[in-house]
């Protein structure tokens, strides 16, 4: 019985040790985590490409109620801009009616998104 109790202890303690590694692992990556966002803050980011890649597909056509992207599009925009370009920003951030949270442009930061909005609107004018 001393035997099964010795097998126990050593068990909890490995297991104990594996937790505390994987906290540690996780606080290493939380800690990077701020300087990965940075390297997003995206030098070099160009908004017309990312849209293109991300937002095209429903703002070039107006999918799903999407306001359409484009020459002489304005009045798609202007009721959207009457609550502000914060609203506007935080509809592509959080998504709005079908439109799900950042486009689906995953790897976007929010100053990214912000910068796609505002490409967005000012090719509608």
């Amino acid at each position: 019985m001393l035997s099964v109790k010795k097998t126990s202890n050593t068990s909890f303690i490995k297991l104990v040790a594996s937790i505390a590694a994987i906290f540690s692992m996780s606080a290493i990556v939380a800690d990077k985590k701020p300087a990965m966002e940075l390297a997003q803050l995206s030098e070099g980011f160009n908004p017309e490409q990312k849209y293109m890649a991300s937002c095209f597909a429903c703002h070039s056509t107006g999918a799903a109620g999407a306001p359409k992207v484009g020459d002489g599009m304005t009045v798609e925009w202007e009721p959207r801009l009457e609550k502000g370009l914060d609203a506007v920003v935080a509809n592509a951030i959080n998504g709005i009616n079908t439109m799900p949270a950042k486009g689906l442009c995953f790897d976007c930061t929010d100053d990214d998104l912000r910068a796609i909005v505002e490409y967005m609107i000012d090719s509608s004018n």
